[in-house]
């Protein structure tokens, strides 16, 4: 059921709304006039606010600013007996959802609700998933190593700088490169993700830069890259190491003149993106065998934060089983089990080649196959 809270100085119209609004199984409460409905709106939580333009004392207009800035999150409605195109659109402009004419038609007002709360859900969807997708992206561990990478990040975060990142498969170079951007300031725009050695060498100029059409046989449409498609935010060129000379020579162009060509196209198309690259490859005997242009990489290696390998911060396992125990049986949706200190041990004396993926998978197998406490024996036999 969801609240809905009405602010209109007219006894007739306040109760009309009510008795709809209710019909239709929604809670409503009532609010006389703004100074009211400022009190009430800001003390409780509510899935969308209608209300009334002219009241006396503080009107529609200035309690809409007032709720916005004290940052409630119901879409608000505005509804004027005087209603115009100029008033409606200084409400949107201002913040509101949507602005309603007296008299108030019924389908009119049934369709804003609807409107309305399925973006107030939204809404809360989006928040949720972006805990969620927090909750992922944590960089686990106390060690010299880890505080090294996270004093790094915490001060080339606010920047624009040109980010490397490197380490062994599994060390978290992507967490790095995602606790970079929501340090930054791009946060609101998009973070285009892009795994260089995922794509066919002939298809990697396509996929960063986009196509016009006609350009190749299967190019039955125009394209936007990745690169624009990033516009204003954060590209993170992983797995950078493989990537193909002639891709890196346009790269190497987007890096310099903040401008790229479309494959297929003579126009020059400017764009403005934070790039952050990962590679776990050495890219100094890349550049020694001539697989990786120099100049690439002094452009891309501003700030190089190198990830440590999991064997060199032992003294993380047991920080890193836990929060792993905890995260994966949240999402089995089980009871949290536990490792006693004997299996904890056996597992920080391993030698871990995948590093932190393989560390994963493991106490997830042992999660699994195991009883609420997970000892040695279980280590051993699945580990």
């Amino acid at each position: 059921m969801s609240k809905i809270l009405v602010i209109d100085d007219e006894r007739s119209i306040r109760n009309t709304l009510k008795d709809i609004l209710e019909f239709e199984k929604h809670e409503v409460t009532l609010a006389e006039n703004g100074k009211q409905g400022y009190e009430i709106a800001t003390s409780g939580a509510f899935d969308l606010i209608f209300s009334d333009i002219k009241m006396p004392e503080m009107d529609g207009i200035e309690l809409l600013a007032a709720l916005l800035e004290k940052e409630v999150e119901a879409p608000i409605v505005m509804i004027s007996g005087h209603g115009n195109i100029e008033t409606a659109v200084e409400c949107i402009k201002k913040g509101a959802f949507d602005f309603i004419e007296k008299p108030i038609d019924l389908n009119r007002l049934l369709i804003t609700v609807r409107n309305a709360l399925d973006k107030n859900s939204l809404v809360v969807e989006t928040k949720t998933l972006k805990k969620k997708v927090a909750k992922r992206h944590q960089m686990i561990g106390e060690s010299a190593a880890i505080e090294k990478v996270r004093t790094l990040i915490s001060k080339v975060a606010p920047t624009d700088a040109r980010v490397l990142i490197t380490g062994e498969n599994g060390t978290g170079k992507e967490v790095v490169a995602r606790l970079i951007f929501e340090n930054s300031n791009r946060t609101e725009a998009p973070f285009v993700e892009v795994n260089c050695a995922a794509i066919p060498s002939e298809l990697i100029e396509s996929e960063l830069f986009g196509h016009e059409k006609g350009a190749f046989t299967s190019a039955i449409k125009s394209r936007i890259g990745k690169f624009e498609q990033a516009d204003g935010g954060t590209i993170f060129l992983d797995e950078i190491g493989d990537m193909s000379l002639s891709a890196q020579t346009k790269v190497l162009r987007v890096l310099q003149e903040n401008e790229l060509t479309r494959v297929g196209s003579d126009k020059s198309v400017k764009v403005n993106v934070r790039v952050l690259a990962a590679t776990n490859k050495n890219l100094k005997q890349e550049i020694e065998h001539g697989n990786f242009r120099e100049d690439l990489f002094h452009r891309l290696s501003v700030i190089p934060i190198h990830v440590p390998k999991l064997d060199d911060r032992k003294e993380d396992i047991p920080l890193l089983i836990n929060h792993f125990c905890s995260l994966i049986c949240a999402e089995q949706g089980i009871q949290v089990k536990e490792f006693d200190e004997t299996a904890i041990a056996y597992l920080q004396a391993r030698s871990w080649t995948g590093n932190i993926r393989e560390l994963r998978n493991v106490v997830e197998r042992l999660i699994i196959l195991s009883g609420n406490i997970i000892t040695k024996d279980d280590a051993e036999m699945f580990a």
